[in-house]
């Protein structure tokens, strides 16, 4: 076994170890689609993600786990590990770009905007793309990059950017996020 499906096999060991059985009949109950739910908390997974870091420091095996962790499509747990795993300066706006296309729960939308977007150069392109598609967990991911962006003080929001967010403020999806923008943007 080569050692990126060996590290993806002990990920997978730690995914068990840390589940969680009454969050993840939660999550399957509130509707989450993913088919592999282990109920393991945010925390748990980001110190999962720590230890492998902290061993592997080769960003390209890095890369290779985490492409293959996003892959995993059925496993809530691989998605969310993955973007704490991407290194941010090796990530393109195409990639990027793509990643956001198969988002595929408010959950992982959140967490790739806050543990690897935001983070981005090209950040402030990203969001201007997203929030122009329409798909709705698409343009919901640009508004949550866009929020993350608003509080670290990397985007000052324009008369024209607030207008933007109020012609989508009707959508159900993104109505309390864009509630939540524009309250930012007038601090």
């Amino acid at each position: 076994m080569n050692p990126i499906q060996e590290t993806l096999r002990e990920i997978r060991k730690e995914f068990f170890a840390f589940r969680n059985g009454i969050v993840a009949d939660k999550l399957r109950k509130a509707g989450d689609p993913h088919s592999m739910i282990m109920g393991c908390m945010l925390v748990d997974i980001s110190g999962i993600t720590a230890r492998v870091r902290e061993t592997i420091g080769d960003t390209g095996q890095l890369t290779a786990i985490a492409c293959e962790l996003w892959s995993d499509t059925n496993s809530r747990e691989c998605r969310l590990a993955a973007p704490m795993l991407y290194p941010a300066e090796l990530m393109t706006l195409e990639l990027a770009s793509a990643w956001c296309e198969t988002v595929e729960t408010v959950e992982v939308a959140d967490n790739l905007c806050h543990k690897l977007l935001r983070l981005l150069s090209e950040a402030d392109a990203l969001f201007r793309l997203l929030i122009a598609q329409d798909k709705p967990l698409v343009k919901y991911t640009g508004y949550r990059l866009l929020m993350n962006l608003i509080i670290l003080g990397k985007i000052t929001p324009s008369p024209s950017l607030k207008a933007l967010a109020q012609a989508d403020a009707h959508q159900p999806m993104l109505s309390q996020l864009i509630k939540e923008i524009l309250e930012e943007s007038d601090e």
